[in-house]
């Protein structure tokens, strides 16, 4: 995997999202990989999570959802459950992660350069602090659509 600094670009986006474009590879089997496209975007509206947008040359977009704090244990150790999971390839070095993403019968393994998503990262906890990821929920209205709590008897 190139590790070079000329496949990764931060900027914030005009909507006031910040966004990392990295190159990543998806790993199709022991010796064959697919250079893949991916964005990872977050918002100080929803600081909790992250979203990725993947893109293979000549193929559809797919975009998923995933928990800032998921991302960010996975550079270090194994983190996640189900659908997706991220842990690091090698512990010693720490230069790649892997990300599993699942859907159905369909799953996918990505190795993504540690540096510059660690790097990433932590601009957006430098942006929302993980103390302060629900200080903007307006919890009136998050619990007007909750049912009422079952009467005691």
């Amino acid at each position: 995997m190139n590790h070079n600094r000329s496949d990764v670009q931060h900027r914030t986006a005009p909507t006031g999202d910040l966004a990392l474009s990295l190159d990543i590879e998806r790993v199709l089997g022991v010796s064959a990989r697919q250079a893949v496209e991916a964005e990872f975007r977050f918002s100080p509206e929803a600081p909790w999570i992250v979203s990725v947008e993947l893109l293979v040359e000549g193929g559809p977009r797919a975009r998923w959802r995933i928990g800032r704090e998921l991302l960010q244990q996975g550079l270090h150790s194994m983190s996640g459950l189900g659908d997706i999971q991220m842990w690091p390839s090698n512990l010693e070095k720490r230069a790649t992660s892997w990300l599993q993403l699942c859907s159905g019968d369909m799953a996918a393994l990505f190795e993504l350069p540690v540096p510059p998503l660690a790097d990433w990262l932590e601009r957006t906890y430098e942006l929302v602090p993980a103390s302060r990821e629900l200080a903007r929920v307006d919890w009136g209205v998050a619990a007007a659509d909750l049912p009422p709590a079952p009467r005691r008897t």
